[in-house]
């Protein structure tokens, strides 16, 4: 099934494997891993002729790059394959995976797809899942992996990533989440690959920063080292210092709005979160000076004084207000008059005048940085650049997939000779031969380290230029992405070597099929991103998505449930309408629930607790109708499976009991009609009272049930439906 194409030896070693088991592959960026899918897929298909085969990325690109791939060196009719991504309408992507066999599809979409029931993976053969890496938290990988080994008949998934990064328990993540049996790792070293791959020759450039630029600098430390101060002097952090990485920043930020929301409101404790607002702010714009540039320092400070006129945030008043910062401004806008730039930018002009004959990556992390870079090297004579970015648009920049891929098609055609990239370029594109690649800045990610440096070197030598401002924390980045590569092998062989331990244990859990238990539940269709779904599709709940007027969750169509998340419960309080839609709920079902998931209603905004018990009495004593409170997707769906499961189990309990017999004609009235769907002892008194007699509400149509108190437009079908029942006309 395979064409133009001889299989290297450690692809065929690679592939030898994941025939066997499910696999991870570690493989340099360059070296065929998408091949090494060809191959399986080929194997596979002809294992399970009438089987499907399924590969899913991260981006359209990648999607449509596989597509090319396999049109290329594989022997299928082209109406066989398809590609499936947002672009595509949930319709159609019913329709093709029907009639295909080969499907390259991003994840989200593909999720939508499975938990909607347009499409099944009992009959698909492979899966793929390229840029593995990203199979952690909650990631669609994650999910549609776990769907997929519970669905399948012939399950086998191969996992292909260039680094899946240096952190152990992520590399065990990664391997659990696709449900790893094998890892198959390679570097450049490793000998069935070495004839393959072309030296690398990295260097590290070195600048440093110019007395004008230490200036700013040193206002922007001095801001920070007194909001260090200041925040210890509150006494809920201590262990804070300048030199601190935002990811450890963020961390402590996370912990003291835990400690709010457990409903900790001192004083102290709302002030440190807020001069912490401060701290990260500020050493956003020192990272700035350090890696980037002047002018994305410039616009960065501006943003920051223009949003403290309209802002009501504290915390963005005070920066602007503080000697400091000011004094960083106004250094930082003397430089710009001064026309006074980065040694960073003269150092790269300086680089690029002497090879500007070559095809050339330039990477760097911001859109800013990348418009300076390309408006200041195009003065050079003989350079043409253009700058690839994702398609979000920010700041005006921002490329359509076309563009996306147009760019990447005149780049490799030597239409223009330098392509400056935002992180968008790092993952899985196909640049046949980069001569040199630049980091504007080095990163801290190995991730990111390997990703780049591997846009080069694949067809002759490779050259990685990385350019590094002393004394920073380009410095500090610079040996973490060394050390984190060296800890990244050794931890995937330590993984390697016991993971058939691990995954015996998996056996035991993990791998379980869910018996089809029959449960059912029609759920809102603008529910259909929700962690709960996905959890209740997880424990074989059958799903129904429908638009559904009242409610989010219905079961039996006695049981109508509203969803809230804490803080929508809060918004549909301030906005009104919660009251209506349980007013609603009471009037439409039987049994109506109201869910509240997530943290303490009372620290998500700032309301006064009267307003928020005074909203809970109404729903509870005033509706009658329950509230519950979980605190997570998982929780809230245990809630709603334990609810089916007891309907259930009612259900096929179920028997007709009568009571003592009813003392009077008025009693046994009111017993009759109140054993009408959703009615009950109190609603048969109303309609009694309504009507006068059972004979007059027997020939009631819904219009006039409806004008009775309480009774909906769903109780007035089922009585109507009830009394008008033939019952001579359906079997025994």
């Amino acid at each position: 099934m395979i064409k133009k194409f001889n299989p290297r030896l450690y692809q065929q070693t690679i592939f030898s494997t994941a025939s066997l088991r499910n696999t991870l592959v570690v493989l340099p960026t360059g070296l065929g891993k998408t091949n090494i899918f060809l191959m399986l897929a080929a194997y596979r298909l002809k294992q399970y002729p009438d089987s499907k085969v399924l590969l899913i990325g991260p981006t359209r690109p990648l999607i449509h790059q596989y597509y090319e791939v396999f049109k290329e060196y594989f022997e299928i009719n082209e109406k066989d394959l398809a590609i499936f991504t947002g672009q595509v309408s949930p319709s159609k992507r019913q329709e093709l995976w029907k009639k295909s066999k080969i499907i390259f599809s991003t994840p989200q979409g593909l999720e939508n797809d499975i938990i909607s029931n347009r499409i099944s993976l009992s009959n698909v053969s492979l899966l793929g899942v390229d840029e593995a890496h990203r199979a952690v938290k909650d990631y669609a990988y994650v999910w549609v992996a776990k769907r997929y080994m519970q669905e399948s008949r012939f399950p086998r998934i191969l996992g292909l990533t260039a680094s899946p990064g240096s952190d152990k328990d992520k590399i065990q993540e990664v391997c659990n989440n696709l449900f790893i049996e094998e890892i198959e790792i390679r570097n450049q070293d490793s000998p069935d690959v070495r004839e393959y791959v072309k030296d690398i020759k990295i260097k590290y450039e070195y600048v440093e920063l110019s007395k004008e630029i230490l200036e700013v600098r040193n206002y922007l430390k001095e801001f920070i080292s007194s909001r260090i101060n200041e925040i210890k002097n509150y006494g809920y952090v201590k262990n804070i210092s300048l030199d601190m990485s935002k990811k450890d920043l963020l961390g402590i930020q996370g912990h003291l709005i835990q400690e709010m929301t457990s409903g900790n409101k001192e004083f102290n404790l709302l002030k440190s979160l807020s001069v912490l607002t401060e701290i990260l702010k500020v050493s956003y714009a020192l990272e700035l000076i350090d890696s980037q540039g002047i002018n994305p320092l410039y616009k960065y400070l501006n943003e920051i004084i223009k949003s403290a006129h309209s802002s009501k945030v504290k915390a963005v008043k005070n920066i602007v207000k503080d000697i400091n910062f000011r004094s960083a401004s106004i250094k930082t806008e003397r430089l710009i008059d001064k026309a006074i730039e980065h040694p960073k930018l003269t150092k790269l002009k300086e680089i690029l005048s002497k090879i500007r004959d070559k095809k050339i990556i330039i990477f760097t992390q911001y859109r800013d940085t990348a418009l300076e870079i390309k408006d200041k090297i195009e003065l050079i004579e003989g350079i043409n650049a253009k700058i690839f970015v994702g398609q979000m648009k920010k700041k005006g920049l921002g490329l359509s997939q076309k563009e996306q891929i147009k760019i990447i098609n005149e780049f490799r055609e030597g239409k223009f000779n330098i392509l400056i990239m935002t992180s968008v370029g790092e993952e899985g594109l196909d640049i046949p031969r980069v001569d040199e690649v630049i980091f504007y800045e080095p990163v801290p990610s190995v991730i990111r380290f390997i990703q780049r440096r591997g846009r080069t070197g694949r067809q002759e030598e490779g050259k990685v230029r990385i350019l590094v401002t002393k004394g920073t924390l380009d410095e500090i980045y610079m040996w973490a992405s060394r050390r984190r590569e060296k800890k990244m092998y050794d931890n995937i062989f330590n993984i390697k070597r016991d993971i058939k331990l691990r995954r015996f244990e998996q056996n035991q859990t993990t791998f379980d099929r869910f018996v089809d238990q029959g449960l059912k539940i029609k759920i809102d269709y603008r529910e259909k991103g929700s962690k709960v779904i996905k959890k209740l599709i997880d424990m074989n709940v059958i799903i129904e998505l429908e638009k559904l007027e009242i409610g989010d969750y219905i079961i039996n169509n006695k049981i109508g449930i509203e969803y809230k998340n804490s803080g929508d419960f809060i918004d549909s309080l301030i906005d009104g309408r919660l009251l209506n839609q349980v007013r609603l709920l009471k009037i439409n079902f039987e049994r109506p629930l109201v869910v509240v998931e997530g943290p303490d209603i009372y620290s998500v905004r700032k309301v006064h607790p009267n307003a928020i018990q005074g909203l809970l009495l109404a729903i509870q004593v005033g509706f009658g109708v329950p509230i519950i409170f979980t605190r997570s997707p998982n929780e809230s769906a245990e809630l709603i499976y334990n609810i089916l499961k007891r309907e259930d189990t009612d259900k096929k309990s179920h028997s007709l009991v009568f009571d003592k017999k009813p003392l009077s004609n008025k009693e046994l009235a009111e017993f009759i009609v109140g054993s009408l769907p959703g009615i009950g002892p109190s609603l048969a008194k109303e309609l009694l009272k309504r009507f006068g007699s059972i004979k007059a509400l027997a020939n009631a149509d819904i219009e006039d049930l409806k004008e009775v108190n309480k009774v909906g437009k769903k109780i007035a079908k089922k009585i109507n439906e009830i009394i008008n029942f033939n019952y001579n006309s359906e079997g025994e």
